[in-house]
């Protein structure tokens, strides 16, 4: 497995952490900053939109709705995405 280089990320804090020891997980997106995402080939004029992947990314996966591409990704390793899509291409899911 590679390993991601996370030295200059931007992190910031979960809205529920605070001063009476409620860390919770910090997060950072700064990576997708640098994702050429692509649409599905899926994806029409006739409203079936349907999801966008960065496949640039090593070692990493990003997915968002290709309707609200300023909206949240989900990420997924490589290895999770490809069985996924295996998984997709056999009806397994």
């Amino acid at each position: 497995m590679r390993a991601i280089d996370l030295s200059s990320a931007t992190w910031r804090k979960s809205s529920y952490s605070n001063s009476d020891g409620g860390n919770c997980i910090e997060v950072s997106d700064d990576f997708l900053t640098a994702a050429n995402w692509r649409k599905s080939s899926y994806s029409n004029s006739n409203g079936g939109e349907c999801i966008e992947i960065a496949d640039n990314l090593p070692a990493l996966v990003p997915v968002r709705d290709s309707k609200n591409p300023q909206g949240p990704a989900l990420v997924f390793s490589a290895t999770a995405w490809g069985s996924f899509v295996a998984a997709v291409k056999n009806s397994a899911v």
